[in-house]
């Protein structure tokens, strides 16, 4: 049976709405990816599952050929405030398909789904396909894609859906989160006694607005550095001794995670403790097929700002999808209809008759 692009689309379209009546935060996604499973197996698919992560793979799978991996994810933020409707019920009109996560990231999901479909029904294809849909991406989490690497196995090539308005982010910044804290001495306020930590602290604030990593990235731009918290004194009169902030990096590739910390430490004078440095910038040449079909269709190539689950999955790989990004996260989020469709044909036309080797 060969499925005609408008089934494809009218399937992903209902599905998505479903997807949307289930809640699913991060490290909550079970009832989501129960239901996608149940709906492969409906398919005729015989999905993998750990955890909350749910994949498949192409049904005339070959042994030694290239593999591209489908991947987007089925979590969802906290619902801002500020909603006209309920989140979780999906509202349909005029085209417009209003509901939380449709836009980020179940969009991408289904229409990766379909464009899987569609890859399915052939008989022979010059690479192997799988499709993911992962839990925790929201959260940066260990338990998403991360975890389920070792059972993929190699990748050629990834493509990870996040809204992008099916432009291809051939480049996305990484994100290092650092707790920085500035250490005192208490003292009495009417007193000339003790040593500020705030004042202590912002002079280290001052000292990033200063500071301009010497290395910018042709497509991602410069590193950028923001002091998102700060926490300090519990008392009036109370000299504080310590001052905690918090500073939001994003990375280029001009720098690993671990280097920028480096530079911080010798920079700042308050102590510094990184979270984590898994989040590190990545991308995709501009010379890969891919990258080159994209132009070809007269899709755009540009850097992303935003860190997806790009960042953990250490294979070449870009970030397309439909929607748009500015509507992440905010009450009476959407993706239109159009979208999903058009969404649908560009990952069809992407991956077409593509070589790999």
């Amino acid at each position: 049976m060969n499925l005609s692009i408008e089934k494809l689309h009218s399937d992903a379209y209902r599905l998505l709405q479903d997807m949307i009546g289930i809640p699913s935060l991060s490290r909550d996604e079970d009832a989501v990816a129960t239901f996608l499973e149940n709906q492969a197996k409906e398919w005729g698919f015989s999905p993998f599952r750990q955890g909350n992560n749910l994949w498949l793979k192409n049904r005339n799978w070959q042994d030694g050929k290239p593999v591209v991996l489908f991947n987007s994810h089925i979590d969802t933020v906290k619902p801002a405030n500020g909603w006209t409707n309920d989140p979780f019920t999906p509202v349909v009109e005029n085209g417009k398909l209003t509901g939380l996560g449709s836009n980020d990231a179940g969009a991408s999901v289904v229409a990766q789904l379909a464009a899987f479909r569609y890859f399915d029904e052939l008989s022979e294809l010059p690479f192997n396909l799988i499709w993911s849909a992962t839990a925790e991406e929201e959260i940066s989490g260990t338990n998403g894609v991360a975890s389920i690497l070792d059972e993929l196995g190699p990748i050629d090539l990834g493509l990870v859906g996040e809204p992008t308005g099916m432009n291809l982010a051939i480049a996305e910044k990484g994100l290092l989160v650092i707790d920085a804290e500035a250490v005192g001495k208490t003292g009495h306020a009417a007193r000339n006694e003790g040593v500020n930590a705030i004042y202590k602290a912002l002079d280290d604030i001052q000292h990033l607005l200063d500071f301009k990593f010497p290395e910018e990235s042709p497509v991602l731009g410069p590193v950028k550095t923001t002091v998102t918290q700060i926490e300090a004194g519990h008392q009036h009169n109370v000299v504080p001794d310590s001052c905690k902030f918090v500073i939001d990096v994003r990375t280029n590739e001009c720098y690993s995670n671990e280097e920028v910390f480096d530079k911080l430490s010798g920079l700042l004078e308050s102590k510094l403790t990184a979270r984590s440095y898994r989040l590190n910038s990545s991308g995709i040449p501009l010379d890969h097929p891919l990258v080159k079909r994209g132009v070809e269709l007269g899709l755009e190539t540009y850097g992303s700002p935003t860190t997806s689950d790009q960042a953990v999955i250490p294979y070449t790989t870009v970030k397309v999808g439909p929607g748009d990004s500015a509507r992440s996260h905010t009450p009476d989020e959407y993706i239109l209809e159009e979208e999903i469709r058009n969404g649908i044909d560009i990952y069809i036309r992407l991956l077409e008759d593509l070589q790999l080797k």
